[in-house]
């Protein structure tokens, strides 16, 4: 086996993807492989990879996030796997202070790090992007201290994402029910599991040195694209919830008790723009929450039949 693999999914990004592949053959790190996941790609994304000499191409049909990287983790010698987003770069230390944190604890899972924001060229933060949306498009800082997660909200991103070999098999992969497929945002995977990490008495953690920068796509920076992302990441909240068997009723009470909190917030901060879209954003999520809840206690009757 190799000590790592690094694992690039990606689809239909090949105006990014070759950046992502260089920031891995740049590492400072020797013994890992590159494994680049193509999710049915109708681009230029196999000449792309094709082009860079030591790196691993698989292609995968079946759209999906989780999908491709179960593939990915099925290819990969690794005893871990890094997970670089197609649209990333990885700092030239980013494998060497992932696999130093997994050989200082034996019981670590999980690890990501850092992530700052590539901003595209002639476009800079809109004055209506809160710190907190900032992290939808992939910002991701806990400081400059090691910090091991207890509250899955604070899951380390996806895009600089790394995790045990013998933990994902433990747990059967990525839950392909989430996890973002075609142009739909589904979303939560990591934040599942970050969940059946610690009750299965591992440890997840952020590691600041990690670094990575995400480049920001400009139709990101539309207003329009944030009220989406918020109503997919409500209907992954449902989803997760069901997964955990938390479904049903109280999640009405929960939905509604949220949206009222997030229509008093953009009222109380209707001086601050950022303040007031953030707020705005996260009471249309829990309308896609809702939404969500509703349809699967209508359809859990029909399941059951």
């Amino acid at each position: 086996m190799t000590l790592v693999s690094a694992i690039i999914c990606t689809h239909n990004r090949d105006s990014y993807l070759g950046a992502a592949i260089d920031s891995l053959l740049a590492q400072d790190f020797a013994d890992f492989e590159i494994v680049v996941v193509d999710n049915a790609s109708s681009d230029r994304t196999r000449e792309v990879t094709e082009l860079r000499s030591a790196v691993k191409y698989v292609y995968e049909p079946v759209t999906g996030l989780s999908v491709a990287r179960n593939t990915g983790a099925r290819v990969a010698t690794g005893k871990i796997l890094a997970y670089l987003d197609d649209d990333a770069v990885a700092s030239p230390g980013w494998l060497s202070v992932l696999y130093a944190a997994y050989q200082n604890d034996e019981k670590l899972a999980i690890a990501g790090g850092k992530v700052t924001l590539i901003w595209p060229s002639g476009y800079s933060a809109p004055p209506w992007l809160s710190e907190d949306l900032a992290g939808n498009l992939g910002a991701y800082d806990l400081g400059d201290k090691l910090v091991y997660i207890k509250n899955p909200g604070l899951t380390p991103r996806g895009l600089n994402y790394s995790i045990r070999s013998t933990f994902l098999a433990q747990i059967g992969g990525f839950n392909v029910n989430l996890g973002r497929v075609g142009k739909n945002l589904l979303s939560n995977e990591e934040l599942l599991m970050t969940e059946q990490a610690l009750k299965l008495g591992w440890q997840v953690a952020y590691l600041p040195d990690a670094l990575v920068a995400h480049n920001v796509s400009p139709e990101r920076l539309n207003q329009s694209w944030f009220f989406s992302r918020s109503w997919w990441q409500g209907i992954s909240e449902c989803y997760r919830e069901k997964i955990s068997g938390r479904a049903g009723l109280g999640q009405l009470g929960r939905g509604s008790e949220r949206l009222i909190r997030g229509l008093y917030k953009s009222l109380k901060h209707l001086g601050d723009p950022a303040q007031r879209f953030d707020n705005l954003v996260y009471t249309y999520g829990q309308i896609g929450y809702l939404s969500a809840a509703i349809q699967t206690m209508v359809s859990a009757p029909k399941e059951a039949k």
